[in-house]
């Protein structure tokens, strides 16, 4: 009898142990893994991570659940996966934005990257700058600067959020444009594209992902992409590199983060799961018609990178003149 007693004993503690260790297929079975995503629906990162969920699921052996929190430009969905426990259930797929909040938030309630554990650096997403055909009736760069010019202050962009990359990047085009336009920023990138479809605002950076359709039906005209070539997703649309602006090149790279303190048996398991979702073939396929390039950086890489970023966008931040909030 006593056998028996600690015979069931054992068993007990090597089942509550499994439900806290990661990467046990007790712990898999009983509980998701949520991506908490600091953007909007509708916005070039949520694009990204729903087209993979199903093979992150698979790769993780678990169900992943995907929740927008967005809000102050994605701090407040930062915020929220942060305080959860470091177990690898929950993460975040995110965009540059976060190495630039140090340069555009006055008092950030958090340490970037050090309130964190920087996973994988996956790839980059194009950035395309698109026009309300109706507001500002462009067929090119040159036109449409011209358009600019014509009006000083006469047109607006938006973004969304002040200190994101696509107000970055927005901001990066009016200096090197020499043209004048005002900022309106919103909470979330699907509120922005509504408004900009509608009319209330006149042109925006946005990731190609996110208005590939709007190109595509001629209610968005794209004037350029901010890459350095052009994009096999949108083939006709001409690099503003192309068009007479050498120096604006500008684009947005994508990766995982999760709470501060993961073990590296976590973080492990997290990152073999991405490289395996993110080279299945109907995953690689719809990031190619998205325009997205995926070049998975090691966990050692991802948190150089976060490190040197903040550094380059802080640079930026400064020479185009936008002051902390």
């Amino acid at each position: 009898m006593k056998h028996n007693i600690t015979r069931r004993k054992a068993l007990a503690t090597l089942a509550s142990t499994a439900l806290v260790l990661p990467g046990l297929t007790l712990a898999q079975a009983d509980r998701p893994v949520k991506f908490i995503l600091p953007n909007a629906t509708g916005s070039g990162v949520d694009a990204i991570t729903r087209a993979a969920a199903p093979a992150l699921g698979k790769a993780l052996g678990a169900n992943v659940v995907v929740e927008n929190q967005a809000g102050a430009s994605g701090v407040i969905g930062l915020q929220a996966m942060a305080k959860n426990p470091p177990d690898g259930y929950t993460l975040s797929v995110v965009s540059n934005n976060v190495v630039i909040f140090p340069s555009v938030i006055k008092n950030l309630p958090f340490d970037m990257p050090g309130d964190f554990t920087p996973i994988a650096v996956l790839g980059s997403t194009p950035l395309v700058l698109v026009a309300n055909p109706q507001r500002v009736p462009a067929g090119n760069a040159r036109e449409f600067i011209a358009a600019l010019k014509a009006k000083p202050d006469g047109f607006n962009f938006g973004s969304g959020g002040t200190g994101t990359i696509l107000h970055l990047a927005a901001e990066m085009f009016v200096d090197e444009a020499g043209v004048k336009a005002r900022h309106i920023p919103y909470k979330g990138v699907g509120p922005m594209v509504t408004d900009l479809l509608g009319g209330q605002i006149d042109f925006a950076v946005l990731a190609l992902p996110s208005v590939q359709q709007h190109i595509k039906s001629g209610a968005l005209k794209a004037v350029g992409m901010c890459g350095d070539k052009r994009n096999a997703a949108a083939p006709d649309v001409p690099t503003f590199v192309e068009q007479g602006l050498p120096r604006y090149v500008i684009d947005a790279w994508f990766g995982v983060l999760g709470p501060k303190g993961m073990s590296s048996v976590a973080v492990k398991k997290v990152h073999d799961a991405l490289v395996a979702a993110f080279n299945d073939p109907a995953v690689k396929e719809t990031m190619a018609k998205q325009g997205n390039t995926i070049a998975i950086e090691s966990v050692e890489q991802a948190q150089k990178t976060f490190r040197s970023e903040m550094e380059r966008f802080a640079a930026l931040v400064k020479k185009v003149g936008i002051e902390p909030q």
